[in-house]
């Protein structure tokens, strides 16, 4: 009974299995590091497209909304919606995962990270200080939110995906000064969710990531899908296993035929719209929650 469940609950999302968020919290109380005297344009929030996808972008004050499991079983996950790093899908990559998360028990956290790219920097130095900040900031409240602080997550779609793999796969050295009250655990997640992840092959050689991205014997285990129509990015999942595979790393990998690319949590009709349902399985069989 518990098996029927479980396999219900990672494909539905049903009202009553959804919490309340909290208030959305500022990753800087202290001031968003080095950006002191940038001039930056308004933040703006529109609703696009024929499923009225909620985006955000010039996004400068960075902030983390917690979406407590209403029956938590101690796992949690930190969402990144996709945007190529200059606008933010907020919704269908966003409010909607974390929804799904809390219906099979799992807390979730929503990021807001800095968009557009700054000038100057690699474009995911300021979102990247924004995950080590924000998983800094739930295990720092790990005991206050009910969840184990060896159980954290984190999941991300196309330039989310990237930044979710940057935080697997760094050595989770933060690049701005720590504040012990928010920054004492270690800023790499425990597990990762990569959905048509946006990280490319390395110029001009088809045999290896791009350089940012280096998998060793000790990055966190991942589950990746992705669509083989998704021409651009493909390859860079396909090799993200290959990668994890020589490292003797736990991974999973998914290539459907069909999907292409942006469908979020449900924005299609095909087969790959199952993915929520097999992440969910690939988690519990992980033994990062479990069914009762």
């Amino acid at each position: 009974m518990k098996s029927l469940f479980l396999s219900l609950a990672l494909t539905t999302l049903t009202v009553s299995s959804i919490a309340a968020p909290l208030d959305p919290m500022p990753l800087w109380p202290e001031g968003v590091p080095g950006e002191a005297d940038l001039q930056l344009e308004e933040e703006k929030v529109e609703l696009k497209g024929p499923h009225e996808i909620e985006i955000m972008s010039n996004v400068s004050t960075p902030q983390l909304t917690w979406f407590p499991a209403p029956d938590p079983n101690g796992a949690s996950v930190l969402v990144c919606p996709g945007g190529g790093y200059n606008i933010l899908a907020y919704s269908h990559e966003g409010t909607e995962v974390c929804q799904w998360l809390n219906s099979v028990g799992v807390s979730a956290a929503l990021l807001k990270y800095r968009v557009p790219r700054r000038d100057g920097l690699e474009k995911h130095h300021a979102p990247l200080q924004d995950v080590h900040r924000a998983i800094g900031m739930i295990r720092a409240r790990a005991a206050d939110w009910k969840i184990d602080p060896d159980r954290i997550g984190i999941l991300g779609f196309s330039a989310g995906g990237h930044l979710a793999a940057m935080a697997l796969t760094s050595d989770g050295k933060r690049t701005y000064k720590p504040d012990p009250k928010l920054d004492s655990g270690s800023a790499i997640p425990n597990f990762g969710v990569l959905v048509y992840a946006a990280y490319l092959l390395e110029d001009g050689n088809p045999d290896k990531l791009s350089p940012e991205l280096t998998i060793t014997a000790e990055t966190p285990p991942a589950f990746l899908v992705v669509a083989h129509g998704d021409k651009r990015f493909v390859e860079g999942s396909a090799r993200f296993y290959i990668e994890m595979f020589r490292k003797d790393r736990p991974c999973e990998l998914h290539i459907f035929g069909k999907g292409g690319h942006g469908f979020g949590f449900d924005k299609t009709e095909e087969e790959i719209k199952q993915w929520p349902s097999l992440a969910g399985k690939w988690m519990h069989a992980m033994g990062f929650f479990n069914a009762d």
